[in-house]
């Protein structure tokens, strides 16, 4: 079985909640489908993986409001 990097454990480390972790990550990697510039050296061919390695290394920055995450 394949190990999954980072962890749920990590990257929950960087955000507040799971339903946080959940858009932030499918936000992101919507922009990179879009051609975004990608902020880490690429691991995968995946935008999501892609997206997550940019959670876990403090690259991506969100702000919660009352209706959504920015």
């Amino acid at each position: 079985m394949d190990m999954v990097n980072p962890t749920m454990d990590e990257l929950l480390k960087k955000v507040d909640s799971k339903y946080t972790l959940v858009v932030l990550a499918a936000k992101r990697a919507r922009q990179l489908l879009d051609g975004a510039e990608l902020k880490v050296t690429m691991k995968s061919t995946k935008n999501v993986t892609n997206a997550l390695e940019e959670i876990i290394e403090d690259r991506i920055k969100y702000e919660r409001t009352k209706e959504v995450v920015k």
